[in-house]
């Protein structure tokens, strides 16, 4: 805001009127030789009154000014006062007014007055009647120019928040699909096999039929229950070709991850890798997000650090809980990196509250650190259920 506007800042109309006042009272008892005359200072007082009584109403105001000025210009030797009220609330009116046919009428009104009874050469219409114009369509942009400023920052600011919906959602989608292909066959191969269980054995006791019943049962529940899950967080419509995964076997993570380690190292970046080999043991779905978390960390670094860059990746089991995190010195990014941030974190963080853990990202001395705590499986069903 520059000091134009901040001058003729609406908020601040009543202030700015009465210095205006306070001003003109200065120039009659201040700046005159001799006392104000008795018509002077009833058309001054008259002017100071009515620019504060008709702060909300600039129209209006104008026009009560232009009839004092009348009066001054027939009656006064100075008429300086009023000339000044007038001339103010046509800026004011040329910066606020509704419609432009409203100020455009009120500086034709003023301008006649001028001509007809001030003026003696055209240019002495420029201080009473050009200047205030002026001011007042000076604001009159800016203000428009800043109202549209704030529109496109609030259609950017909801385009932004549409973006990271349709990531969330996107991020959503994909790991639906691996629940699918990853939960959802093996317990629909633990539900076969139990079935199968139950007929093919001969002379089960009571009590063991009985509880493979129960398995049974429970993991048809679980197959339900499971499709519900994907239901909710996949709409099929809206699926990306390119966000499907394929699940990795249980006992496969530490290959993997060694797998991506190297692929981080071949476009050159520097990886020190402490993967605890206990992360073999994980289940499916905690180790194919180990994995992604990895994948998508490792390719943040050489993006924003820059391929020459050294990452510090370790993987830790301790109680049952997996601990990640990958950490960066910093670097140099590449020429050709975007500007902005993707939405690589968006999807991290929704991988790992789906899992019930927790994601912390930030600055970490010159570089960046990522870390998520994944709980124990157990627990996480645990509160799942709950």
């Amino acid at each position: 805001m520059g000091w134009v506007e901040r001058l003729f800042d609406r908020r601040d109309a009543w202030l700015r009127l009465v210095l205006l006042d306070l001003s003109g009272l200065g120039y009659l008892y201040l700046n005159e030789p001799t006392r104000p005359s008795p018509p002077q200072l009833i058309l001054a007082l008259g002017a100071f009154v009515a620019i504060l009584a008709l702060i909300r109403w600039p129209l209006v105001s104008l026009l009560v000014q232009t009839a004092l000025l009348v009066l001054a210009l027939l009656l006064v030797d100075d008429p300086t006062i009023n000339v000044v009220g007038s001339s103010w609330m046509l800026a004011e009116l040329v910066a606020w007014a509704a419609r432009p046919v409203v100020y455009w009428s009120g500086t034709v009104l003023l301008l006649a007055v001028h001509v007809v009874l001030g003026a003696e050469r055209p240019v002495e219409l420029l201080l009473p009647v050009g200047l205030p114009l002026l001011l007042g369509l000076v604001v009159r942009t800016n203000h428009e120019l800043g109202e549209q400023r704030r529109r496109r920052e609030a259609e950017e600011a909801r385009r932004r928040e549409s973006e990271a919906r349709a990531d969330r959602a996107d991020e959503r989608s994909a790991i639906a699909r691996e629940l699918h292909d990853v939960v959802a066959h093996h317990v629909a191969s633990m539900v076969l096999r139990v079935g199968v269980a139950r007929h093919v054995v001969p002379g089960l006791d009571p009590r063991i039929s009985a509880v493979l019943d129960d398995v049974h049962g429970t993991g048809t529940t679980a197959l339900a229950d499971l499709r519900r899950l994907v239901a909710a967080l996949r709409d099929p419509s809206a699926v990306r070709g390119d966000a499907a995964f394929t699940a990795i076997e249980p006992g496969a993570l530490p290959a993997a991850l060694g797998a991506a380690v190297e692929r981080a190292r071949m476009t050159g970046l520097t990886v020190e890798a402490d993967i605890d080999e206990a992360v073999g043991g994980l289940d499916a779905v905690r180790a194919m997000a180990v994995l992604r978390l990895t994948q998508e960390a490792l390719t943040n670094v050489a993006k924003h650090a820059g391929p020459a860059a050294v990452a510090r990746l370790r993987v830790s089991v301790e109680e049952e809980n997996v601990w990640w995190e990958v950490a960066d010195e910093g670097g140099a990014p590449p020429a050709s990196a975007p500007p902005g941030g993707g939405h690589g974190l968006t999807g991290m963080h929704e991988r790992v509250a789906v899992l019930g853990g927790e994601l912390t990202a930030g600055p970490a001395g010159s570089g960046w650190r990522v870390s998520a705590v994944l709980p124990a499986h157990n627990g996480a069903a645990e509160g799942a259920t709950a």
